[in-house]
């Protein structure tokens, strides 16, 4: 649960390495792509240019370095040659990458082409929330600080929260101790030490929270079909407070947003 300074040194390569696909990704047009076609350009990029490892490829029997959840998807969508990307959709693109036995675990929800008012709204939110999570990680907070910032966020912005999934610990393993959910009380739940390491990545919904799981075991769904839309970032605890280690360039103004 908790790292050393040279376990934290080593995440910090693979998070800077993670990002890099993200920056990558965002100069690709990804309308008229298929999701596999996606799923394989990351696969190489990930493998070749950065001489690292796909994580995500064979955990839990997964066959595929990464999740492509469309639209009213909340998450862990397959990648599929069949499906196409249009304009219009927005995307949720889940990654994580191991370098030197460390992982890291990150997503971003693309707009693609014309999208529309609500759904922009929606990603801005999703985002926004997941930021309002992070700023309250620090030494002698507590679990329950951070999902009820993430809840409070998308509650007055007329969303609702997926309480089937969460954050979690990260580190030589996918998936630590603890699970960070994205809801909570503040001042309950577990008090934040240095050196932990683990993921926020709350799922927003526009309608209902419930969820469901589709007949492939994977592809889990708004329960009302409406949209749906998803961030997250590897956070590590410092003294001084946060550590993001999976930041991407076009995000380092966020930790001083206030929303």
């Amino acid at each position: 649960m908790v790292k050393t300074s040279e376990e934290l040194a080593l995440m910090r390569i693979s998070g800077k390495l993670l990002a890099s696909v993200f920056e990558m990704l965002d100069g690709q047009r990804l309308a008229g792509m298929s999701t596999m076609e996606v799923n394989d350009l990351v696969d190489r990029f990930i493998t070749m240019d950065l001489a690292a490892r796909p994580a995500s490829k064979g955990q839990y029997g997964f066959k595929y370095v990464l999740n492509c959840s469309i639209n009213h998807v909340v998450c862990h969508g397959v990648p599929d040659a069949n499906e196409i990307i249009r304009d219009g959709d927005i995307i949720n693109l889940d990654i994580t990458l191991e370098k030197n036995g460390f992982i890291t675990d990150s997503s971003k929800t693309y707009l693609i082409g014309e999208v529309s008012p609500t759904a922009r709204r929606l990603v801005r939110v999703a985002q926004q929330a997941m930021w309002q999570g992070i700023k309250q990680v620090r030494p002698g907070a507590h679990l329950g600080d951070i999902g009820f910032a993430i809840e409070k966020h998308a509650k007055r912005h007329g969303y609702s929260v997926v309480r089937d999934y969460c954050g979690h610990g990260i580190g030589r393993e996918m998936h630590e101790e603890p699970q960070i959910m994205n809801f909570g009380k503040p001042g309950t739940g577990l008090k934040l030490r240095e050196g932990m390491v683990f993921t926020i990545e709350p799922m927003i919904n526009q309608g209902t929270r419930k969820v469901s799981t589709e007949s492939d075991g994977w592809t889990v769904v708004t329960g009302d079909r409406k949209l749906s839309a998803q961030f997250e970032h590897t956070v590590a605890v410092t003294e001084q407070g946060v550590d993001v280690l999976t930041l991407r360039n076009d995000e380092t103004a966020m930790l001083a947003n206030k929303f």
